[in-house]
């Protein structure tokens, strides 16, 4: 961890913003936003219109890496499927990571396509994070557009797997390869400009299986039934008190079981979702989580028993956790280069933000002592992971001069 932090200058040693615009080409690089306004807001509805359901980002990666090809990187797709575009800077061996992910949270055949209501944009998809994938090409043809050069190289990444069970996966790769050179990691998702998480907050996911023989509705009526378990135990999860302080939270967000109405299902099954800004608290909730499936499942075979069901498979529920998803916690440092230049951006365009927790692809370099933020790409957006969800652009050029002048801050600029 050390090591990682080592590799930042101080603080003092970055160019604020006013420094980096004596430079032309900043000034220049910083109007192409203003410049651009309806391509960007063009390759948003054309990129959030390509579906990237969890597993499947495919061809929305297809997409994106001919965008960033088109500003002059060099583009390749590695084994996870991340698209990774190279801009080298003097020092090829450090290296500031700037990233937005590819996928969505909705299921394959759900509409993304989008429709105006007055200045909304409204698609599945179109806040998280299709404004982020936008923003991402933005600043990298932005930068291309000035001719401009900087001391440490910049990757340019559309990465797989940020939402729900893909568990972070192309950001885990992408800090992977370039591990002992990345210095610094900047994450755009959603739009606000009224945070930065530096917080990463912890998380772990589970799928709880209930499973027995199964049999008739009538004939075998009384058989100790997975659905009936799954139900009680899950009525005694959901009394589990979790502290305010550190802030706890659980979500039970999916329930499937059974065949059909009239036959006692073999299994049925729970997705869950444990997060505390505590890891011990987590492991409280995981515990809690365990036990009170458990007791659900002896409360139906009591049950089972007490009805006279009949004898086969009464004692036979069996219960099985399988982890779909841990995200680690950590936190940025007070007084590193990377969220001075965050600071100074904000000072310089008026912007005012505070500092947040959240679960984000930052929790990868966070969790590892790299520095790392996530911030939005300009606008406003609201409705996230529903199908009302939506993006107004108004203002977006202030989100996209933030990021630039914190890339710019932590990567600095060569004459």
């Amino acid at each position: 961890m050390a090591t990682a932090l080592a590799q930042i200058p101080a603080a003092r040693e970055l160019s604020s913003p006013q420094q980096l615009l004596e430079d032309a080409r900043v000034e220049k690089a910083l109007g192409w936003f203003e410049r651009q306004t309806a391509w960007i807001t063009e390759q948003t509805i054309r990129i959030n219109e390509i579906p990237a359901p969890p597993f499947r980002e495919g061809p929305r990666a297809a997409s994106l890496r001919r965008l960033l090809a088109s500003a002059g990187l060099r583009v390749r797709t590695d084994d996870v499927g991340n698209v990774i575009g190279e801009k080298a800077g003097r020092d090829t061996r450090s290296v500031i990571l700037i990233s937005a992910h590819l996928d969505t949270v909705f299921p394959a055949g759900t509409d993304v396509r989008v429709h105006r209501e007055g200045s909304r944009m409204v698609a599945a998809g179109i806040s998280d994070n299709g404004v982020g994938l936008a923003a991402l090409v933005a600043v990298a043809k932005a930068l291309d557009d000035a001719k401009l050069k900087t001391r440490s190289t910049i990757v340019f990444a559309a990465n797989v797997g940020e939402e729900g069970e893909g568990n972070l996966r192309g950001m885990r790769r992408l800090v992977e390869q370039y591990r002992g050179r990345v210095r610094a990691v900047i994450a755009i998702d959603g739009p606000s400009v009224e945070h930065v998480t530096t917080m990463a907050l912890a998380s772990r996911r589970f799928e709880v299986t209930i499973t027995g023989p199964g049999g008739h509705s009538w004939t075998d009526f009384g058989m100790a039934n997975p659905i009936h378990a799954m139900s009680r135990g899950i009525a005694r999860f959901v009394h589990v008190k979790v502290p305010e302080t550190p802030r706890t939270t659980f979500n039970i967000g999916s329930i499937e079981g059974g065949t059909s109405v009239n036959s006692i299902p073999h299994s049925a099954a729970i997705k869950v979702d444990l997060r505390s800004e505590s890891e011990p608290e987590i492991e409280k909730l995981e515990a809690a989580l365990r036990e009170t499936i458990q007791a659900g499942i002896e409360e139906e075979l009591s049950a089972a028993r007490e009805r006279g069901g009949t004898a086969r498979g009464n004692g036979r529920l069996e219960a099985r956790f399988r982890s779909v998803g841990a995200r680690p916690g950590g936190e940025l440092p007070a007084g590193t280069a990377l969220l001075a230049a965050l600071q100074n951006a904000d000072r310089y365009l008026g912007n005012r933000s505070r500092l947040e927790r959240s679960s984000t692809d930052a929790n990868i370099p966070l969790s590892q002592g790299i520095p790392g933020i996530s911030v939005g790409a300009g606008g406003r957006g609201g409705g996230s992971h529903s199908l009302g969800e939506w993006y107004d652009p108004a203002g977006r050029e202030l989100g996209l001069k933030r990021i630039m002048l914190t890339l710019l801050g932590v990567a600095g600029i060569e004459k």
